[in-house]
């Protein structure tokens, strides 16, 4: 069995849900008792967004490149980031990785596929929402992705960083996001909604019927890595 490699900390409350998953995800496949191997490097999510926020973009490669590497040489057989905004820099630090890493944009474009959908709206930090790594993925596929207005966008990224990403869930902020989404929907014509800020699906759980699928990365992510974990080989 292959052992996970995890960078987490970006942010804590989605790193522990990321553990969760993970575990309850195994054993739905394995009935034997035993648990899953996994490594957990958890970084400075403040170091990480700061240099972001600066659009120092190859510090956050080094960076994560090196936390990356302290994986591998501790034993993981590949990996992931726990976190949508660092895929800004995927593409190099895959490229740079001693190990094999899943992206989170690919396993959602998969996700998104798989359901038939051509128009998807996202949701997460600014940095993702404004970043062109998730539409360079969608559009392979001919899915396009709509975003929120810039008004919206920065409520998001507000409510993001000042709350979520430090386990605070207001029903207000809820009921503000999903009215975002219902806006999406009617005047967009979006037939989903990409939640792609690990900490989105921590505040907008049991959404109910809305209308459109609401696709969590963080479980898309996780079914992903499970399923590469029990492979006898890692393409």
């Amino acid at each position: 069995m292959k052992t996970i490699g995890m960078i987490g900390g970006t942010g804590p409350e989605s790193t522990i849900e990321y553990y969760r998953l993970i575990i309850a995800s195994y054993r739905e496949q394995v009935h034997d008792g035993s648990y899953p191997p996994i490594l957990l490097n958890s970084i400075d999510m403040t170091k990480m967004l700061d240099l972001i926020a600066a659009n120092q973009l190859a510090e956050v490669t080094e960076y994560l490149v090196g936390e990356v590497q302290k994986l591998a040489h501790a034993g993981a057989d590949f990996g992931f980031l726990a976190s949508n905004t660092p895929h800004i820099v995927f593409n190099e630090i895959q490229r740079r990785s001693p190990i094999p890493l899943i992206s989170i944009v690919e396993a959602a474009c998969r996700a998104t596929r798989a359901l038939g959908l051509n128009t998807v709206g996202l949701f997460g930090t600014r940095f993702t929402m404004q970043a062109r790594f998730y539409p360079e993925v969608f559009s392979r596929e001919g899915i396009a992705l709509v975003v929120p207005d810039p008004a919206d966008q920065d409520y998001i990224h507000e409510k993001y960083m000042g709350e979520l990403v430090h386990g605070v869930y207001r029903a207000e902020t809820r009921e503000r996001l999903l009215g975002i989404a219902d806006r999406l929907r009617e005047r967009e014509g979006i037939q989903g909604l990409i939640l792609g800020g690990t900490e989105l699906p921590l505040l907008l759980r049991d959404v109910g019927d809305r209308g459109i699928p609401f696709l969590d990365t963080t479980r898309i992510h996780v079914e992903q890595a499970v399923a590469h974990m029990m492979l006898e080989d890692i393409a």
